[in-house]
């Protein structure tokens, strides 16, 4: 069986990844995506973090012998901008400032296993 380039299957479900930039993961946004259906419309709600999950009813593959369709799943990716002028720094600066996070508090996390990672070990799979 060949790869497909954008989707993975997982049982009757279908992932992929959507790249966003950082500001529609923030405010939100609608985009189109090409499914095997043809487009469809995603809905990004505000506030959009990494590896959140917008599940398509009944876009994913056909069970064997029945007319019931899995799910299609699609996985924010947000991206940061790497490249600012000094004009988007500076509002950047001014975002920080108006939500006192100048200074902000970190801490340690696990280290991400990444998007096909968390999906083999939601179905079950090992990682050694």
């Amino acid at each position: 069986m060949r790869k497909h380039p954008v989707f993975q299957r997982q049982g009757d479900d279908l992932h992929c990844s959507l790249e966003l930039p950082m500001t529609a993961a923030a405010l939100g946004t609608t985009v189109a995506l090409d499914t095997f259906d043809g487009p469809r419309d995603v809905e990004v709600r505000p506030g959009t973090q990494p590896g959140d999950v917008v599940t398509l009813r009944g876009l994913g593959v056909t069970h064997l012998r029945s007319s019931v369709r899995g799910d299609l799943m699609v996985h924010a990716n947000v991206r940061t901008p790497t490249k600012l002028d000094h004009q988007q720094q500076e509002l950047l600066r001014q975002l920080a400032k108006e939500r006192d996070e100048e200074r902000p508090q970190a801490a340690f996390q696990p280290v991400s296993q990444g998007l096909f990672g968390r999906i083999r070990d939601a179905f079950g799979g090992s990682s050694a």
